[in-house]
């Protein structure tokens, strides 16, 4: 008998104004949540500086989102493992893909570690400029 592979699962951050990514299985949109870029000293940082993901996911729309995302997700990651789903794409939008959408793409990446799923997390858009 052969072994069943591990389900693979990306989380995808992109912006919204360089288009919308294919073959999503689930998105997110943090347009919502407080945007760093309106913040001068946090403008040229990214969702991967502590100081912006502070901000997006300390807030009380972050807190709350997350909160109310994380058990299910896990339910729907399992369902998908049981079912043999052998990949799942997560992705996460804002409007340019540097600041919010990357924040929340690392927290559903690294909860998503606790799972028997094989997890990448990319960000699509973190480095455009336009």
């Amino acid at each position: 008998m052969a072994e069943k592979k591990a389900t693979k699962i990306k989380v995808l951050s992109f912006g919204y104004k360089y288009g919308m990514p294919e073959n999503l299985n689930y998105l997110y949109d943090v347009r919502f949540l407080p945007n760093p870029y309106w913040i001068e000293e946090l403008r040229s940082k990214t969702g991967r500086d502590h100081e912006v993901s502070d901000f997006v996911i300390g807030s009380d729309a972050g807190h709350g989102f997350l909160t109310q995302l994380k058990p299910f997700l896990l339910y729907i990651v399992q369902q998908n493992i049981i079912a043999g789903n052998d990949e799942l794409l997560l992705a996460v939008g804002c409007t340019g893909g540097r600041h919010r959408s990357v924040a929340v793409a690392e927290v559903i990446s690294d909860l998503l570690t606790t799972t028997s799923a094989e997890v990448s997390c990319e960000h699509r858009d973190i480095d455009r400029d336009d």
